[in-house]
């Protein structure tokens, strides 16, 4: 992992980043799931009413929740998230998602756009390595994506009574909120889980002790005895059959290939028609295994040898990932350990957010200590030169730094959307392998114009009286604008002029907060019940069937999403048994 991936993972870590039952309190140790197994275990043939591709975000809430009229099986391709400190302690965020070893949680990626990036491989998706900011989508999300109102708040608040928390504001977030009132992103909403513009704290999946909670902690609601999760349980293929009498293929089957690399095979019983597979693979998961499975644009899959089964054009279609920006802050007094609590929601569709005094691993500190070194070495750099006496102060964080302990804060924009799309293909035949993925940043102006206004609002809370004593006086903005350009952030080509414009500081400095999604969008690929158009017993549900991104974070509304069509499905299911039965 080179130096530039190094640096845009850092960056990319400091600012993301995020039936009823009594909640069961966690600490980092592992919750007693005798039906979570090692895939080198499983039969070499198994039999599930529901055979879910995926233990993430959405694929833990959903197999919890159909376990309760039918039997489950969850492949999860990662881990287990309990016993590794870097997954359950919040001080440890920055070095999972540097690790590059193959079972890493995090799977590194970089888009076709030269934005370094990362998919989660880990029984819990994304909740399991992201920052852990939780918000609800807005209610004209819900109302415009045609969900139930009613089912949506009980699955949120289903999700809430395990996983979230309300978090502890410190001095660093408390500047910064004061700092979005100032500035003008109003009203104080105080802590909500609601959509509102202006400024709020929303919750949060760490607890008081710093220790992460996540969609895997969701399948203490299942059914243990109606449910199976494999872990390392890679999904080659899904497979489809031909019934005598219907035109369309039916999925009824997968393969999968254990730790070892022996070859599994999985079906669905023939018990009900309802039986289903259910992908839940994630944004880039989703789509990638359709197009395996042979599902997908035709030319496409010939040109990768892979028998066409439905000729599926908009599948890896519609591809968007949020563009962040950010500036890094330098404080010359001490900051605490935080990840995003706060966030502004303005009238112009940006999101305004920061984070805090993360720890880091020596190597990465010492690196990113010696490009800040440099970067105060050039105080003859035209027209913003660093004083002498803000350099002094700023030695203070390069020996923090060096110490893995960063004393700076840093404020990030996301844009609402994105309006700007692009699309995912096929690397290779190996579902191991990242495909290609582009996401076309800032290709509509209106996307550039909103990271724009995002941007001039992060530099009036910078210059805020609320956030002063977090800034060192004699180091300008345009001096942080500047820092921001030195940084390999990303594998972008820099321009002279992304000092001053700050079009194309968003341009040349873009990079993601992990929100990415489409792929298998409704009315595209799947239809408003997450089905499969022109398949049988095959769904997607997961943020590949995302237009836009919900809220200021969509953990919530994935996992909420889990939880609400899996109500969805058993209820179809009763009512269909009901029905055979009279």
């Amino acid at each position: 992992m080179g130096l530039g991936s190094c640096m845009i993972t850092f960056f990319g870590a400091f600012l993301s980043g995020f039936l009823f039952f009594l909640p069961i309190s966690y600490s980092d140790k592992a919750p007693d799931y005798t039906f979570v197994k090692e895939a080198t275990s499983a039969p070499a043939v198994v039999y599930y009413d529901y055979i879910i591709i995926g233990g993430g975000t959405a694929g833990c809430p959903l197999a919890a929740t159909l376990s309760h009229g039918a039997t489950i099986l969850v492949l999860e391709r990662g881990g287990s998230p309990y016993g590794n400190p870097n997954i359950t302690n919040i001080a440890n965020f920055g070095p999972t998602l540097l690790d590059t070893s193959p079972t890493s949680p995090a799977q590194q990626f970089t888009s076709e756009d030269g934005v370094y990036n990362i998919r989660a491989r880990v029984l819990g998706g994304g909740s399991a390595v992201n920052a852990g900011f939780y918000t609800r989508a807005s209610t004209h999300y819900v109302k415009e994506v045609g969900w139930n109102h009613n089912l949506v708040n009980q699955s949120y608040e289903w999700v809430e009574k395990v996983v979230v928390f309300k978090p502890e504001i410190l001095q660093w977030e408390n500047a910064l909120r004061d700092g979005l009132l100032e500035v003008g992103v109003l009203p104080n909403n105080e802590f909500t889980y609601d959509h509102l513009y202006g400024t709020k704290v929303g919750g949060t999946i760490f607890d008081a002790e710093g220790h992460r909670h996540t969609a895997a902690d969701l399948l203490q609601y299942a059914d243990p005895r109606k449910i199976t999760v494999y872990l390392h349980a890679t999904v080659q293929k899904i497979l489809f059959r031909y019934i005598p009498g219907r035109a369309r293929p039916q999925a009824y089957g997968v393969i999968y290939k254990d730790a070892y690399g022996v070859w599994h095979q999985a079906y669905l019983k023939r018990n009900s028609s309802k039986n289903e597979i259910i992908l839940s693979a994630g944004a880039i998961g989703s789509p990638q295994l359709l197009m395996l499975s042979g599902v997908g644009p035709a030319y496409h899959l010939r040109a990768h040898g892979i028998k066409v089964v439905v000729d599926h054009p908009m599948v890896g279609q519609g591809m968007a990932d949020n563009p962040m920006n950010v500036l890094l802050i330098p404080s010359p007094i001490p900051v605490e350990v935080s990840l995003v609590q706060v966030v502004g929601i303005t009238r112009f569709n940006s999101y305004i957010e920061g984070a805090s005094g993360l720890s880091l691993s020596i190597s990465l500190a010492h690196r990113l200590s010696n490009n800040f070194k440099r970067f105060l070495n050039q105080t003859e750099h035209p027209p913003f030169r660093v004083l002498p006496e803000a350099i002094a102060r700023a030695a203070e964080m390069v020996h923090g730094i060096a110490n893995r302990t960063i004393r700076a804060g840093v404020i990030l924009e996301k844009i609402m959307g994105p309006l700007s799309t692009g699309h995912l293909a096929l690397r290779n035949t190996n579902p191991d392998d990242n495909p290609f993925v582009t996401f076309n940043y800032f290709k509509e102006p209106e996307d550039l114009r909103k990271c724009i206004e995002g941007m001039r609002t992060i530099i009036d809370v910078v210059n805020s009286k609320a956030y002063s004593k977090f800034r060192y006086k004699n180091m300008p903005v345009e001096a942080l604008i500047d820092l921001m350009l030195t940084l390999p952030v990303n594998r972008r080509r820099k321009h002279a002029n992304a000092t001053f414009l700050l079009e194309q500081f968003c341009i040349d400095t873009v990079m993601t907060i992990w929100h990415y999604h489409g792929g298998c969008q409704v009315g595209r690929v799947v239809d408003k019940g997450y089905r499969v158009l022109g398949i049988d017993s095959l769904r997607v549900i997961d943020g590949s069937t995302f237009y836009h991104t919900p809220g200021a974070n969509p953990q919530a509304t994935v996992m909420m999403l889990g939880r609400y069509m899996g109500q969805r499905i058993l209820h179809d299911r009763l009512v269909h048994g009901s029905k055979k039965k009279n």
